[in-house]
């Protein structure tokens, strides 16, 4: 017995779920094909799309990709829900790997756009909206509080319960879609207690000027993707590439019509199809109603999306040096890609031009976007995967 109690304890460590870091890697590249996006639909007062080739590309893409973030979530639950370790342990860790890095990023930010002062006194109660990706990371932490709440249930829920709940909150992503059909009559209203200016909202099942939190308040966003996660960890087995396929290439088809047609649909309706279509920042609000992550469309692609990475364990050499470095700096590439991402931009359109005066004409458009984004990623992936080799404190500045 003193023997045994004199061995070394060895650390079983967990098995490392490859298909994760795919898909955390394309999930990095498909946030910055959305910022590189953003300027052929954004700009003027708020909202700006010159061409129709532009609307079409500016949809076909960000509809494309816009489960992204979704994808981060699902990953994150995948292999964190239900808790590992005690929730002390978890709040540390977590601590370490998310809060430090923003803080330096949110700081470089800061006085990297804008008006220092300004943006430092903001950022006691928010991001900078210069920086507007860093909302991501206030909903990453809403998140993580509520893992170790739930991760007793999480423990013990079965199959069907798990459905159950998933239906509800699969109902929830329809109701921005049921707002936008209802807010057209003569009865819709601006509600909330917030105060952010949003267009006006129809009040559902209990929501009223007085009250935000209605029958599903509790059920929508990104809880779901949380439980998407767990789903998959507990219940889906391995499927065959041709049943993936039979559920994934549908399910994705489907949500990406909802997207990308929804969004064309709000543009024409705007802008009564001519172009230049210009207007303030709420109309690219409205444009954008169909590329929420809390709507069917994105779900739908996000179930899609998952289906098809966890086919994919190619851990070769490729996966061992490339691949897997940049996957475990991803979080620092998404903090720190905008700064990156606005000169390089700049720089491509400049390179080919804008509008109808592209030198490519109908592709000068996509071409700019998927340039961008390539050059963004490779630069930042580099970057992102050095300081984290820098001793002591390159885990700090990246995650």
């Amino acid at each position: 017995m003193n023997q045994l109690r004199n061995q070394p304890v060895i650390e079983v460590s967990r098995k490392r779920e490859v298909w994760v870091d795919w898909m955390r890697v394309s999930a990095c590249f498909m946030v910055m094909l959305v910022h590189a996006t953003e300027p052929f639909y954004l700009g003027g007062e708020g909202a700006q799309i010159l061409t129709k080739a532009d609307a079409f590309w500016s949809s076909f893409f960000d509809s494309f990709v816009r489960s992204c973030v979704p994808l981060f979530i699902i990953a994150s639950s995948y292999l964190q829900f239900p808790l590992h370790y005690s929730a002390g342990e978890f709040c540390r860790r977590r601590a370490v790997r998310i809060l430090v890095p923003f803080a330096i990023w949110s700081l470089v930010y800061a006085f990297a756009w804008g008006e220092p002062v300004s943006n430092l006194k903001d950022l006691l109660l928010n991001f900078n909206y210069s920086a507007g990706h860093l909302w991501f990371v206030y909903m990453l932490l809403g998140v993580y509080v509520l893992m170790p709440l739930l991760s007793p249930w999480a423990e013990k829920v079965g199959k069907k319960e798990l459905q159950v709940y998933l239906g509800i909150w699969l109902f929830t992503t329809l109701i921005p879609l049921i707002r936008d059909w209802a807010s057209a009559g003569p009865l819709a209203i601006t509600y909330g207690p917030t105060g952010i200016p949003r267009q006006a909202l129809f009040p559902l099942w209990g929501e009223a000027s007085w009250n935000g939190y209605g029958m599903f308040y509790y059920m929508s966003g990104f809880i779901g993707y949380m439980l998407l996660g767990l789903y998959f960890r507990k219940f889906v087995g391995e499927l065959s590439w041709r049943r993936t396929l039979a559920v994934a290439v549908p399910t994705w088809l489907a949500g990406f019509a909802i997207s990308f047609l929804g969004f064309l649909r709000r543009v024409y309706e705007t802008s009564g199809g001519t172009f230049p279509a210009t207007g303030i920042i709420n109309d690219a609000v409205y444009w954008e109603t169909t590329w929420c992550n809390d709507t069917i469309g994105v779900a739908l692609m996000a179930i899609g999306w998952i289906l098809f990475f966890r086919k994919i364990n190619c851990d070769g050499g490729f996966y061992r040096k490339v691949l897997l470095p940049v996957s475990k700096a991803s979080y620092g590439m998404y903090l720190n890609h905008m700064l990156v991402l606005a000169a390089v931009a700049g720089l491509v359109r400049g390179w080919f031009g804008s509008g109808n005066e592209g030198v490519l004409g109908f592709w000068t458009t996509p071409v700019e976007i998927l340039l961008s984004a390539m050059i963004t990623f490779v630069a930042v992936a580099i970057i992102s995967v050095l300081i984290q080799k820098v001793p002591k404190i390159g885990k700090f500045i990246v995650g």
